[in-house]
C-alpha cells in the first residue's frame, strides 16, 4: 500500500491517440493535490535482427523533437482487440517491410511515469523477410529504413545517433538475448 489515495478524474483533452486528466490526489499525510497525466493506449516497438547481426531502424520525422528520429519501428496499440504482438507484426511490415518467423517479448516498460501511463513492449523478431511496405501516416511516407550493425549500438549511443529511449533500451536488451541464446547453444 503506497498510502496515496486518487480522489477523482477529470477529463481535460481528448484526441485520437491519448486523452490528458487532471487527478484530484490525497497524499499519505491526508494533504490533497493535482497531477495532470496523459492517458495513452499503449505501444510496441520491434528490434528486427537481420542474420547477418545488423538491424533494421526507421529514420522518420518526430514532430514533437523536431527531428528526424533513428528508432526501432514502432507503433501505437491503436486498435481495438489487437494484440501487442499483432501490432508489433502490423508496424514491423508497415515501417520496414519485413516480416519475422520468430517473435519474443523482450521486456515491457513504462516510458514516463512521472507524466503518462504509456505502457511500451519492446519485441525481438528474427527471421526477417521482406513483405509489402505499407507507410500509414504523413512522416512514414517520408521516412527511410537503415540497417545497422548491433555491433556499433554502443558508440551510436555515445555519438548521439541513437536518443529514442526505447530504442536504445530495445537494441541493448536484443543484444544481451542474443549473446544468452549463443553461449547456450
Amino acid at each position: 500500500m503506497t498510502g496515496f489515495r486518487r480522489v477523482s478524474e477529470e477529463e481535460l483533452l481528448r484526441t485520437r491517440l491519448f486523452r490528458v486528466d487532471r487527478l484530484h490526489l490525497i497524499d499519505p499525510a491526508g494533504h490533497g493535490f493535482e497531477r495532470v497525466v496523459m492517458r495513452h493506449p499503449g505501444a510496441v516497438t520491434v528490434v528486427p535482427v537481420h542474420d547477418d547481426g545488423t538491424v533494421s531502424l526507421v529514420r522518420q520525422y518526430r514532430a514533437a523533437v523536431d527531428a528526424m528520429v533513428l528508432e526501432i519501428p514502432a507503433g501505437t496499440r491503436d486498435r481495438d482487440g489487437e494484440s501487442a504482438e499483432a501490432t508489433a507484426r502490423r508496424e514491423l511490415a508497415e515501417e520496414a517491410g519485413l516480416a519475422a518467423t520468430t517473435w519474443e517479448p523482450l521486456v515491457e516498460t513504462w516510458n514516463t511515469p512521472g507524466v503518462s501511463d504509456q505502457h511500451t513492449t519492446i519485441f525481438l523478431a528474427t527471421g526477417l523477410t521482406p513483405c509489402e511496405s505499407k507507410p500509414d501516416g504523413v512522416e512514414e511516407g517520408y521516412m527511410s529504413v537503415e540497417r545497422v550493425p548491433l555491433a556499433e549500438v554502443d558508440g551510436l549511443v555515445a555519438d548521439g545517433t541513437l536518443r529514442d529511449e526505447t530504442t536504445v533500451l530495445g537494441l541493448y536488451m536484443a543484444r544481451q538475448r542474443l549473446a544468452d541464446t549463443a553461449r547456450r547453444a
